[in-house]
């Protein structure tokens, strides 16, 4: 079992920025591919981004590349959501996710889910 509890999601102006950590405890965190979707009021979730369990390689959805930038520190069994120049569309639940496998995160295939933190982009 691996828990994953988010953090650093507020309310940002334009063209601000804010870092999301996501903490995670139980199994070897290293192991997991690591990623974080997210979820716009009234619409479905989904991918922005992942890293392998080395943090060798990284994955970004097109609506967010160039600006966000995922990185870990296995040592913290942490996963950082790095977001610049926030537009009001990236206003959304953001949700950490972990899966054995970083093509099955990409998929949707998540293993382990956080409860979210919210962000508001305000114009």
């Amino acid at each position: 079992q691996v828990q994953l509890v988010e953090s650093g999601g507020g309310l940002v102006q334009v063209g601000g920025s804010l870092r999301l950590s996501c903490a995670a405890s139980g199994r070897t965190f290293s192991n997991y591919a690591m990623g974080w979707f997210r979820q716009p009021p009234g619409k479905e979730r989904k991918f922005v981004a992942v890293i392998t369990g080395s943090g060798g390689s990284t994955v970004y959805a097109d609506s967010v590349k160039g600006r966000f930038t995922i990185s870990r520190d296995n040592a913290k069994n942490t996963v950082y959501l790095h977001m610049n120049s926030l537009k009001p569309e990236d206003t959304a639940v953001y949700y950490c996710a972990a899966s054995v496998d970083a093509l099955r995160l990409g998929l949707y295939e998540v293993d382990y889910w956080g409860q979210g933190t919210q962000v508001t982009v305000s114009s």
